[in-house]
């Protein structure tokens, strides 16, 4: 009895530590992913001085990354749930740092869209895959702080991304900055598939997730994927609620990624140096935010509060003080009441980020947990791409970002209401009938 209690508790013990690699991990992954994205928006004056391009038209830069990123999830989630997450975020990873090089290449509009393009191609698989991962390595009661960190990764990029890419932009240019950041990419994709492994795939994780709670099947992690899968998940409220309602949370995502930097620079008058430096603090806060997502969840969870009920308080809270922090925002009188309104914005926003995905991979089961979180993600990037493109035309037509600021709230506060209204219940898992060849809508299951 204490040789099998001492062999236990070696094995949850590897697996803890494993466990902590893997979400340290992703959050590496995810870091680099954003600030990827970032590379434009911190040479959003120099690209588009030796480019010339107009406002409108490096918002259409920034968009077109969004409705590729948009389009790729719908492929994303169903490839993460049939190949795995080890072979389809490394390859991503590759494939959107060379697109990054290809961009610093660029010598006109169509090739910078190009490469635009293929940056959210690759890009689109980290988020849904971090869902995947964490439902295979935690129980659904404790992925909220897993998750979190993970997708914090979606601030601390923007976060560190400033002071880095402001240094590399001043000492060696732009196009510099883009191959560099890019390369880096690339190798730590190589990294990624060279150590990662599914625990479906070793029977020591297997046994030692099983001590903890956390149920897994001794097979390959590839899975045959059916359209009935997204069939099934597409006739459920909840699905479509959780589409429409990240919409909110990425078009305020966006609009600040993309647009922060030149807004500082053009409307508050800050220099590019100094710029670097007053977006740390803003990202710091939503990093945070990143964190509460999955913390508050997780512990409304553990006093009994409804896992659905749990999942939803932060995500539509997020929403709803976010938003409404963009109208202060937009009209502060001075720089330091505009950051600190903006402090605001990335604290909530980012609140509703981290609860969206530990909802995308609480309220769906293992097998359709990617192809959840890569529906919601396409609703998000899908409506949230046009945050550029409309800031762009309002700011060129205006010449202010105040309406566009005043937009941004107003969409967040109807995505607050979406969810609120939407998300009911769990989604039940396809009928083993379905995957079968019955058709799900002759299964014993309701709509919710």
């Amino acid at each position: 009895m204490q040789i099998t209690s001492s062999s236990t508790t070696a094995r949850t013990s590897r697996v803890n530590r494993v466990r902590v690699a893997v979400v340290v991990m992703l959050l590496l992954a995810g870091t680099i992913n954003y600030i990827d994205r970032s590379t434009l928006s911190i040479a959003n004056h120099d690209v588009s001085a030796e480019l010339g391009l107009s406002s409108t038209e490096m918002g259409l830069v920034f968009s077109v990354f969004s409705w590729a990123y948009a389009f790729a999830q719908l492929p994303a989630g169903p490839l993460l749930d049939r190949l795995g997450a080890r072979m389809v975020l490394g390859m991503g990873l590759i494939v959107w740092s060379a697109a990054q090089v290809l961009a610093g290449l660029s010598h006109g509009i169509g090739q910078l869209v190009g490469a635009r393009v293929l940056l959210g191609v690759g890009e689109a698989p980290t988020f849904p895959a971090n869902a995947k991962i964490v439902s295979q390595w935690f129980p659904p009661g404790r992925r909220g702080v897993p998750l979190g960190v993970a997708t914090a990764a979606s601030t601390v990029g923007p976060a560190i991304a400033p002071p880095i890419l402001t240094w590399l932009l001043l000492a060696h240019g732009w196009r510099v900055m883009f191959i560099v950041i890019g390369v880096i990419g690339i190798l730590v994709g190589l990294v990624w598939m060279i150590l990662y492994r599914s625990p479906e795939t070793r029977t020591a994780y297997q046994e030692g997730l099983a001590a903890l709670g956390v149920t897994t099947e001794a097979t390959d992690e590839r899975q045959p994927w059916s359209i009935k899968e997204w069939l099934w998940l597409l006739r459920h409220r909840t699905s479509w609620a959780m589409i429409g309602g990240f919409t909110g949370v990425i078009y305020s995502v966006y609009l600040y990624l993309t647009w922060l930097p030149e807004y500082l620079q053009s409307e508050r008058g800050l220099s590019i140096a100094a710029i670097g430096w007053a977006l740390v603090l803003p990202y710091a806060f939503g990093t945070v935010g990143q964190l509460l997502g999955g913390i508050v969840g997780d512990a409304l969870i553990s006093r009994g509060v409804p896992v659905v009920t749990a999942r939803k308080i932060p995500v539509v809270g997020g929403l709803l003080v976010g938003g409404l922090c963009s109208i202060p925002t937009a009209l502060a009188p001075t720089t330091g009441w505009a950051l600190v309104a903006i402090c605001g914005v990335q604290l909530f926003i980012n609140i509703a980020s981290s609860g969206g995905w530990v909802m995308a991979a609480t309220l769906a089961d293992k097998r359709t947990t990617a192809s959840l979180g890569s529906l919601q993600n396409f609703g998000g990037y899908f409506g949230g791409a046009f945050a550029p493109l409309v800031t762009g035309a309002v700011v060129g037509a205006s010449g202010s970002f105040v309406l566009a600021l005043l937009i941004a709230s107003v969409v967040a506060v109807l995505a607050a209401g979406l969810y609120a209204w939407g998300v009911r219940k769990p989604i039940p898992p396809l009928p083993a009938v379905a995957l079968n060849g019955v058709d799900p809508t002759d299964a014993d299951e309701t709509r919710d």
